[in-house]
Parts: structure tokens; C-alpha cells; sequence
């Protein structure tokens, strides 16, 4: 059997998939079951109590109608024909009203540790995206200000997801979308405008609807610094332009700073202006109209997203002939699709944005395009908890013993809203990373800032990374006393038995699934639930079984064992992109 970038879990299923569907063809040819329908899909999962079997089919059950006889009597006929030769499993078993349970036999287990041991630093990767072109987008934060803590959330997530995908087998680019022209730049330019001159006359105004953070006045001082006040006569568009190109390149640059601490390297960073500048907004809002989903009204140009379900049309090109930000957005993913020929487009966008989704699915189908090439993972908001504190600063406690937590709102560098600078500056980056992905993104996030920090087993990432740790002081002190590892060969690991041993096995076995499963449903979650259920699958085996003792073949076995686990925790962590501790 090929070990290269095996999923033990999948192929077990696909096993058992193939055992049903030949059982069916076999009693259906004996007679024993009677086809009237074409048969129905069925499903094999992963019982919650193994103790009933390690993997369960459907099958009969779903077939009920086609075969005409109730879900047992199909079991049963199913049973009596099942081949188990070439397979992981022994046998299997008629349970409730018509479920059949799976049980591996003793190779599973061992080829999934030779299989770890094999792949190594590869170990999880798989072909299963058939190197298909995925393009993820995410963060794409108005350059406009610092970014804040959903960026910080949308960050960690469509960096780990792309990583996913990318060990998925998919050909993955990791994008970010800078909002360099339209209506928010305009408002950019205004906001700085008034406060530069406002540096000069204190009455001159500002609008409220203006940008009111602290960084426009910041870039505003940094302006007049180099160039006092050498604008304040210039015409206030040559002057708003002026800011706008001192400040807009900076705040890029900076933005590209912070993301790059928080570990995330684009692929490409696009410019909705350059994409202006090449026309391919209007040649987006032509195709729309030879396609027939454009109208002229009140002077400007409309969708016409009615056409297709939507409740309203939107404006396409104002009257005063500028593009909305709606146009762009159609002629952005026009791009994606279609000019640079992504398979699939994944916009990671905030909850608020859902009013979005169907409009941009629509308008790909305007344009042509199956709808269905663009998914959007819509992220749900993060709340800020921390130990609550009395006036002394002294930690406050309930009746459990537990800190009492507190929600909080501003920086305590600052004074002001959270931004993604302030919190890593708060906390390591290995926790923002990893607490960021213990929630589905369609989930709201409860945030620990003392959870965050804290080192000990109670912090999910200093527990994942504590188990890489101890796997390597123990390969230290095993080597001191002449126990090494040197490969699979002369290794018998039909001796790895022991309901720990097997348990740890089993859940090595599950890694490569995750990794698709978290790259399929856009949830890479999954990968920190995994990483925290292989590090307390560790802990328990060795809490159970000693690696060095009389029986050398045994104590060879399972440092083995600890040498494949090592492997898969390294290689969890590699994904999020959080530090490998050798020794802690």
C-alpha cells in the first residue's frame, strides 16, 4: 500500500462504501433483495460511541423504499454478503433498526503509524483538491484607519484556511483587496484636509460624518511637519489629493506591516484602483448590459438584480458618471473568475456584509458565470473578555474559585477601541492565532485576554504546544539512555494494543480528514478542536504506557508511536502557522 500522503479515515470509509455496495449487487443477484428504484446515496460516519464500532453505515436504512423490505432484513441480506478480504476491517454488525457497524482489524492501526512515520513533516497532506486554483480574499480592510479586532478574527481564519486547502491538494492564493479609490477614499481625503487645517485655524470646520479617529489628525501633523503650510492657499481638491497621496501609501504600508507580525504573507495585494485605471470596471458593466441586466434611469445606470430575484435594483454608474462600489465589487470578482481563472473565489466578509452575498451570487450570474464559483464565508462578531479586577488591581474571584471575567472595550495602551496593533502588542501572537480558530467563523467569539497569556494546561495553544514539547524531552531522555528511533524497518507495531495505544493511533489516523473537512466547509476550527484532542490523546497514553521497560520490541514500538506524534502536533501547529516548541 502506497503511505505517501495517506487518509487512513477516508480510505476506510471508501472501503466500506465499496464492501456495501458490492453486498448489494450480491443479494440483489441471489435474490435475497429485490430492486424497484435506482438505490439512494447513503452515508458512513464515525459512531460518537466507538465501543458500537469504529465506523457506521445507513445503507440499509435509506434503501428501505428502493428495495421495498424494512431496513434489518436489508442489513441482514447486506451482511451475509460482505467481503472483507484486502480491508481494513474483521467484520461488522446489524445494530438498532438497521444501522450496520464496522470494526478495523489490527492492520489499520499499523499502517497508520507507519504512514505518520513515513510522511513526517507531510504528514496530513493530500491530493484531494486535484490542484484545482482557489483564490481566498480576506481582511481587505478600508486603508483608511488601523484595523480592529474582526480583521484580527478574519485574519487568523482565512490564513489557516488557506493553509488548509493548500495541504487539501488545492493550488491556493492568498489575497487582500485594497479599497484605494471610491466613496471612502473621498471621505479619507476630506477628513484629512480638515484637520490639516484645522493645525493652522482651530474654527475651520469638520464634518461629522468625517473620519474622527486620532490617526487622520496623526497623518495630518506628519503632512504639515514636511510641508508646514504650504497647502493651506492650494485649492482644497489640490490639497485633499496631496494628503490623500502622502497618507493612503503610508497607511498601506503599515497595514502590510501589522498583518506580516500576525504571520500572514499575501500572494497578492490588488488595487480596486489600478483595476479602475485598466477599465475593467467598465468592460464588467458592459458585459452586464450586452448580457441584458443593465437600464438607464434618472440619468444613471442600474442592475437589474429583479431580474434574477433580487428585492431591488442597484445603481450601477451615478449620474455624475462615477462606477459605484457595487460595480467594482462585480468587476473584482470578474476578475477572479474569469480574467485570472480562479476555480473558486472565498471571500471571508463580516456578518454585516450578508445583505451582500446574494446580490454579488446574482451578479456572477449576470455576468455568465456559475454563481456557485464564489462562496462567502460570512464571521460572526468577537467580544474581549478579561479577569475582572477591584480597585487595587487584585484579581476578583467567584464562588467556584475561578476569576470573575469582565467584558472589555478599550486598549489599554490607547484608550481607545481595540485594533489588531494593540492586541498583538497585548498578547502572544501564537494565542491570537490559535483562540481566533476555536470557534466556527458563523459563531460569536468570546475572546480570553487572560486566558491568552496564561502557561499552564487551562490555555488550549500552550496545552498543544506543551505536547510537542514533552514528546521531545522524552526522545531526549530516552536517547540518553540508548533508546533512539531509526525508522520503521524491524519496527513491530502489531504490539501497540493497549486501549491508549489504539486510541492515539485512531485519532492520528483522523488528521488528514480534518485537514479536508476544514478546508471543504471553510471551518478551520477543526484544527484547533483536532490539535487540543491529539495532545490529550498523547498525554493519556503516556500517563498509561511506559516507553521504556523490560520488552525492548514494545519499547521500540512506542517510541515510535511518540516519534508519529510528534509529527502530526508539529505539523498542526505548522498549519495555524504557531511556534513548534522544542522544550518549554
Amino acid at each position: 500500500m502506497d503511505l505517501v500522503k495517506f487518509d487512513g479515515m477516508n480510505l476506510a470509509k471508501a472501503q466500506i462504501s465499496e464492501m456495501v455496495k458490492k453486498a448489494f449487487d450480491a443479494a440483489i443477484a441471489s435474490g435475497e433483495l429485490s430492486q424497484t428504484e435506482a438505490m439512494r446515496d447513503f452515508t458512513v460516519e464515525i459512531p460518537r460511541d466507538l465501543r458500537n464500532g469504529d465506523f457506521s453505515t445507513n445503507a440499509a436504512m435509506v434503501n428501505s423504499k428502493p428495495f421495498r423490505s424494512n431496513p434489518r432484513a436489508i442489513a441482514t441480506a447486506l451482511l451475509g454478503n460482505m467481503n472483507f478480504e484486502g480491508t481494513f476491517f474483521d467484520r461488522a454488525e446489524l445494530a438498532g433498526p438497521g444501522f450496520i457497524n464496522f470494526f478495523l482489524n489490527k492492520s489499520y492501526f499499523e499502517t497508520v503509524v507507519k504512514a505518520v512515520l513515513t510522511n513526517g513533516d507531510d504528514y496530513g497532506k493530500t491530493n484531494y483538491g486535484a490542484g484545482k486554483r482557489y483564490n481566498v480574499e480576506f481582511v481587505s480592510a478600508n486603508p483608511t484607519g488601523p484595523m480592529h479586532l474582526g480583521n484580527a478574527r478574519g485574519g487568523a481564519l482565512g490564513d489557516i484556511l488557506a493553509e488548509c486547502l493548500t495541504w487539501s491538494g488545492y493550488d491556493v492564493t492568498r489575497e487582500f483587496l485594497i479599497n484605494d479609490a471610491g466613496n471612502q477614499i473621498e471621505k479619507f481625503g476630506l477628513s484629512l484636509e480638515a484637520r490639516y487645517m484645522q493645525l493652522f485655524d482651530a474654527d475651520y470646520p469638520f464634518d461629522e460624518k468625517f473620519y474622527q479617529g486620532a490617526d487622520i489628525i496623526a497623518r495630518a501633523e506628519e503632512f504639515k511637519e514636511i510641508h508646514g503650510d504650504e497647502y493651506v492657499t492650494k485649492p482644497l481638491d489640490e490639497r485633499k489629493q496631496a494628503l490623500i497621496d502622502y497618507a493612503l501609501p503610508r497607511n498601506i504600508a503599515d497595514m502590510k506591516k501589522h498583518l506580516e507580525k500576525y504571520r500572514i504573507d499575501y500572494d497578492v495585494w490588488f488595487s480596486e484602483q489600478a483595476m479602475r485605471d485598466r477599465g475593467d470596471v467598465d468592460k464588467a458593466i458592459e458585459k452586464l448590459t450586452a448580457n441584458g441586466y443593465t437600464y438607464e434611469k434618472d440619468g444613471a445606470l442600474w442592475y437589474k438584480g429583479t431580474a434574477l430575484g433580487e428585492e431591488k435594483d442597484e445603481v450601477l454608474v451615478r449620474a455624475n458618471g462615477i462606477s459605484t462600489y457595487f460595480a467594482a465589487d462585480i468587476a473584482y470578482h470578474y476578475d477572479k473568475l474569469v480574467t485570472r481563472g480562479f476555480e473558486k473565489a472565498i471571500d471571508i466578509w463580516g456578518a454585516d456584509h450578508h445583505g451582500h452575498v446574494a446580490r454579488m451570487k446574482t451578479a456572477m450570474q449576470a455576468l455568465g458565470i456559475d454563481p456557485s464559483r464564489l462562496d462567502v464565508v460570512l464571521m460572526q462578531l468577537v467580544k474581549l473578555i478579561g479577569d475582572a479586577k477591584d480597585e487595587n488591581g487584585n484579581v476578583i474571584y467567584g464562588e467556584d474559585g475561578k476569576p470573575k471575567k469582565t467584558e472589555i472595550r478599550m486598549s489599554k495602551r490607547t484608550g481607545k477601541a481595540i485594533a489588531l496593533v494593540d492586541l498583538l502588542d497585548e498578547i502572544p501572537i501564537d494565542a491570537a492565532r490559535f483562540f481566533f480558530n476555536t470557534r466556527e467563523p458563523n459563531s460569536h467569539l468570546i475572546f480570553d485576554l487572560d486566558l491568552a497569556i496564561r502557561e499552564n494546561s487551562e490555555n488550549p495553544v500552550y496545552y498543544v504546544q506543551y505536547a510537542h514539547a514533552r514528546i521531545c524531552s522524552i526522545l531526549r531522555a530516552l536517547e540518553k539512555e540508548g533508546l533512539t528511533y531509526t525508522g520503521i524497518d524491524g519496527v513491530d507495531f502489531s504490539l501497540l494494543k493497549e486501549t491508549e495505544e489504539i486510541e492515539l493511533i485512531r485519532t492520528l489516523s483522523y488528521m488528514p480528514g480534518e485537514i479536508i473537512a476544514a478546508g471543504k466547509s471553510y471551518d478551520p476550527s477543526k484544527i484547533t478542536k483536532y490539535s487540543v484532542t491529539l495532545a490529550t490523546a498523547f498525554h493519556r497514553f503516556y500517563s498509561a504506557c511506559r516507553v521504556k521497560g523490560e520488552d525492548e520490541r514494545l519499547s521500540r514500538a512506542r517510541l515510535a508511536l511518540c516519534v508519529a506524534t510528534r509529527h502530526a502536533v508539529a505539523n498542526c501547529l505548522k498549519i495555524m502557522n504557531i511556534t513548534i516548541p522544542n522544550q518549554m
